[in-house]
Order: structure tokens, then sequence, then C-alpha cells
């Protein structure tokens, strides 16, 4: 393995996404002048740099080492990194992510603890100042939970939806799915997340412990 962060991490995710059984080309009428493979290296690749395709093209282009490991004769224009993007199917991430979780763990090794929370994303390139002073402000945003080992910070599931769900609709998927990837003793949450679905969720259908703060409730009971 290269000292060099950028490359290992290009040989991580190649060595990840060559094990993830994805087939090498879309379908067979493609012009197989790339693989889906060396696409989605690249784009995992352009974020963790964090530039934008544009950039991250021309930067690419100067670096014969990266293009070595990749086996590319010529860097793919910007915009068919940004149309592979657009078709990836869900799926995809979830088979990548089952096999990422497979370097952080021996067999049968459980999670202490796993963290859950959501937070929302815009799904505009507008700034809140021109939304501001143009009058139209964005209300549309990608609202994302994710599950995390809080021990080795890995990531165990995640739930995006582009609607205002609650947080325990996105937490009851969370806790399933991140449970059927990587077992974990405790489940911790804050306050939001205070319902009696998710206590018998966690402690009565897989069998591990939740810590969630209680919300402070106005009405009497």
């Amino acid at each position: 393995m290269s000292s060099n962060k950028y490359i290992k991490f290009l040989e991580l995710s190649l060595k990840t996404v060559q094990s993830s059984r994805l087939n090498l080309y879309s379908c067979k009428y493609s012009k197989h002048v790339y693989t889906q493979h060396q696409l989605l290296v690249l784009v995992l690749l352009k974020e963790y740099i964090s530039t934008d395709y544009r950039d991250f093209v021309e930067l690419i282009d100067l670096m014969s080492s990266i293009k070595e490991k990749l086996d590319l004769d010529r860097v793919p224009h910007y915009t068919t990194l940004q149309k592979f993007v657009s078709r990836i199917p869900y799926s995809w991430f979830n088979l990548i992510l089952s096999r990422t979780i497979k370097l952080f763990y021996s067999h049968g090794e459980k999670a202490f603890i796993t963290a859950i929370d959501a937070t929302g994303f815009t799904s505009s390139y507008a700034s809140h100042y021109y939304s501001k002073r143009t009058g139209k402000l964005r209300r549309s945003f990608l609202k994302t939970s994710i599950a995390v080992d809080t021990d080795k910070k890995v990531i165990l599931g995640w739930k995006i939806s582009q609607k205002t769900d609650h947080d325990v609709k996105h937490a009851k998927t969370l806790i399933r799915q991140s449970n059927k990837l990587r077992k974990s003793q405790c489940y911790v949450m804050d306050k939001g997340y205070d319902s009696e679905e998710i206590h018998a969720l966690i402690r009565e259908e897989i069998k591990a412990e939740s810590i969630i703060p209680l919300r402070v409730r106005k009405r009497k009971k």
C-alpha cells in the first residue's frame, strides 16, 4: 500500500468496488470505454477530495499514478461522471457498504454502541443569501439519517428522503438495516427519537439496549 493518503483511498475503494460483484458495464450496448468500476472509484475519490467535477477531472489528468492504478488511457469528461452518478442504483451503495463493513470487523464481532441521528441538506445550489435577496427561499431538502458505530466511526446504515418524515420513521428503518449488517449491544439517540415504538423495537425485537432521553411533554398524561 502507498503512503500517500489519496492513493491509499483509491486502492481501498477499488478493492471494495471490485469485490462487490458490480457489473463492469451497464449493458451489452455500452461503448465499453470506461468500466463502471473505474467511474465509481473516480466518483468516490472526487467526494474524498471535496471538489467539483470540472476541477476533479483536470486534476486527475495530471496524476499519472492514479490513471495507472485505474488503467485509464484517458480521463473521462466531467459530464460522463455526472451522468454516471445520476443513474447509480441505490442497491449499489448497499452492496459496497456491506463489503466495506467487513474490512473493520472480525467474524461475529458486535458493535458496542450505535448512535443514530438525522440532518437536512438543501437540494439546491443557490446560497441562502441569494435566495433571500431574490425572495425565493428553497424549501426542498434531503433528510439524511445515519447509524454509526461510535467506537470505530463506521457507518452501519443510512436512510435518505425528500419528504419531511419524522425521525422515528427513519430510525426504525435504520435500526433494522444496521442490525442486519452488524449487531450492536446498545443504541443511542437524542430525545427526538423518544418513542415506545423505538424502545420496543430495540429491546424486544432485536434484543439490545436503548438509551434515549425522555422528551418533555407539556400535556398531562
